[in-house]
């Protein structure tokens, strides 16, 4: 298939997947181009027509912009495990199924201390990031020490911790929020002033 041809084929999943062309599009899921992979899981889930079993075929595809796709999507799809790319080699899907599981809410012991885990020790910034807003959307008080560690994190995750704070109360809630109040980074401050209103 040449380059043009590729890119026509790309379009045309977009097009069937607003038409509403799920006999189209299905048969894609398995196509050698891992972007019309993509484009076929996103064109599905438009038209209602994405099922769990294809988000979990997919869950272990080659390619990291499938495996993102398996993650955002997954958000809607409770009973599709998506534990295995809270290990991916790629960061970028990690953050997404952290996000993910996050927008679930309710996540089971091992979920959960795998967020935790994440949102303390990740190598990456953005998990850590996303890891604070997953525990502070699940409101489970285990994940408040992880958090209270997010807000001594770089700026980007001090903001998204402070924020996280808002489904808990108590002592050590107050004491990072008086030093929200007093960091370095105006949008640090502003997030913890936003709570204290």
């Amino acid at each position: 298939m040449t380059s043009d041809e590729l890119l026509t084929l790309r379009r045309t999943v977009v097009v069937l997947g607003h038409r509403g062309d799920e006999p189209g599009v299905r048969p894609l899921l398995e196509h050698d181009d891992s972007i019309v992979r993509e484009l076929a899981l996103g064109a599905l889930h438009r038209m209602g027509a994405l099922t769990p079993d294809d988000l979990a075929n997919a869950v272990g595809d080659e390619d990291l912009l499938v495996r993102r796709r398996v993650a955002e999507l997954g958000a809607g799809y409770p009973t599709v495990d998506l534990t295995p790319l809270l290990a991916d080699s790629e960061s970028v899907v990690v953050e997404m199924a952290v996000w993910s599981y996050g927008e679930r809410v309710d996540v089971d012991d091992n979920i959960l201390h795998t967020i935790i885990s994440l949102t303390t020790e990740h190598d990456d910034a953005l998990v850590r990031e996303a890891g604070a807003a997953a525990l502070g959307a699940i409101g489970d008080e285990r994940g408040v020490p992880a958090i209270l560690t997010a807000c001594t994190d770089k700026p980007a995750v001090r903001r998204r911790a402070v924020l996280a704070l808002a489904p808990f109360s108590g002592s050590e809630i107050d004491a990072a929020l008086d030093t929200a109040l007093n960091d370095r980074d105006w949008q640090v401050r502003q997030s913890a002033e936003d709570l204290r209103r």
